[in-house]
């Protein structure tokens, strides 16, 4: 008997995430005898709650596709809403959705917190005796999903794009430093990164040879201030200007933290920012040079830019998509579909499954061995992990009179079949 589907998105989006969708919807149809009528959660496991569920299979085939250039989250949206042991009500609420509408699959996109919804709900659904194959499909920008070994995940979708970014970033910011130098000799670049530095560390792939005046400050990093200071000032004693890419999660001290509703520290809506930080203790204590640092902290669009995307990234946010539909065919609930990389020289992936139990908050760091002794640069052996996910091509984004043309979707909802509901955290 055919069962309906929930394909949902959570957490920061990305520029391939919805590539990992179009590898859902794709696979879905691909098989009618099993999968009914395709859901997407609006805005994540908040409209699952709220039964807001938009109609996948009634899209135009076109728009479908266009969802493999369009960053983001926008064409079903995503949430920061996490479910917590003792909200009872909302597991009550999602058995309920789920009876009401006849689900029979669920798809969850996202990265720590995400696994850890899906792995609830496939737990729940087991506990309640409901029919329901739960599967996590693995997307974060920061890379922190699985292990130190990198047998749970070698990489998550999403994180290939924003590494390509920051390699093209800094190549352009290096250019408008040395331009500038005479009046602003340092230029502070903020990444993104709460307490893992793979984001900042990319920046090391816009000068492998190290020909660049160029710092990196990972939240690892293990410097102080007053040492970063130091270390800035004789880079520019030798070069006479400094580029330095430091992570929003490097410690300054206090930053008046606002926390979002998974408990982390939302960076960009803090009071101070970690670059204007550096920007200030560098002007105060005093530069060796004339002139001034000047700081910029790169925002959402280091997520959100569909020009950045990495062609690999992209092909492989789809074919995990198209991994965890086959996982819900052939090996039932409560897996994750993953990404492994094959041994040898060559650049090859496969992919694979892992229980969710085992990823499900589960939180990775940079590995030691890959920061310099300095503090202040990253190893040729994360440069040798990194630089096969950046590609070598720019993403062919479709352009309608000079406009980037995004996916579209009609905004075709399943009837409501309950009451109307308020998520328990509200």
């Amino acid at each position: 008997m055919r069962k309906n589907v929930i394909v949902a998105q959570s957490g920061g989006p990305s520029p391939v995430i919805n590539n990992s969708l179009r590898g859902i919807i794709d696979t879905c149809k691909m098989y009618p005898e099993t999968f009914g009528t395709i859901y997407g959660g609006w805005h994540g496991i908040e409209g699952v709650l709220k039964e807001e569920l938009l109609n996948l299979s009634d899209q135009d085939t076109d728009e479908i596709a266009l969802l493999r250039n369009t960053p983001a989250a926008g064409s079903i949206g995503t949430c920061r809403y996490k479910l917590k042991e003792h909200q009872k009500m909302d597991f009550e609420r999602i058995i309920e959705v789920f009876r009401a509408q006849n689900i029979g699959y669920f798809f969850y996109i996202g990265g720590n917190d995400s696994q850890h919804t899906a792995f609830k709900v496939s737990e729940i659904c087991r506990e309640k005796g409901l029919d329901v194959i739960a599967v996590g499909v693995p997307k974060t920008i920061d890379n922190d999903v699985g292990d130190n070994e990198f047998k749970l995940i070698d990489h998550t979708p999403g994180y290939g794009s924003v590494a390509r970014y920051w390699s093209h970033i800094v190549q352009t910011a290096n250019e408008e430093n040395m331009g500038s130098s005479p009046a602003d000799p340092v230029l502070v670049l903020q990444a993104m990164g709460r307490k893992i530095g793979y984001i900042p560390a990319a920046a090391r792939l816009a000068d492998p040879n190290r020909e660049m005046p160029l710092q990196i400050y990972l939240a690892e990093s293990g410097v102080s201030l007053p040492e970063l200071a130091d270390k800035v000032n004789d880079q520019i004693k030798k070069d006479g200007r400094c580029l330095i890419v430091v992570s929003e999660g490097f410690d300054v001290g206090d930053l008046g933290d606002v926390k979002d509703s998974f408990g982390h520290t939302s960076f960009g809506s803090t009071k101070n920012s970690v670059s204007q930080t550096i920007v200030n203790y560098l002007n105060d204590k005093g530069l060796k040079a004339r002139g001034s640092a000047r700081g910029q902290v790169m925002g959402t669009d280091q997520r959100d830019t569909a020009i950045y995307a990495s062609v690999p990234d992209l092909e492989e946010a789809y074919f995990v998509g198209q991994k965890a539909v086959d996982i819900a065919i052939h090996e039932g609930n409560g897996w994750m579909a993953t990404i492994l990389r094959k041994p040898g020289s060559i650049y090859h992936v496969y992919y694979d499954k892992v229980p969710l139990e085992k990823v499900a908050l589960s939180e990775r760091t940079f590995p030691e061995k890959w920061i310099t002794e300095s503090g202040t640069d990253v190893s040729d052996e994360f440069l040798d992990y990194v630089r096969p996910l950046i590609g070598n091509d720019w993403p062919s984004v479709p352009l309608i009179n000079g406009i980037q043309r995004f996916t579209k979707f009609k905004q075709i909802f399943a009837e409501k079949k309950l009451k109307a509901y308020l998520p328990e955290a509200y």
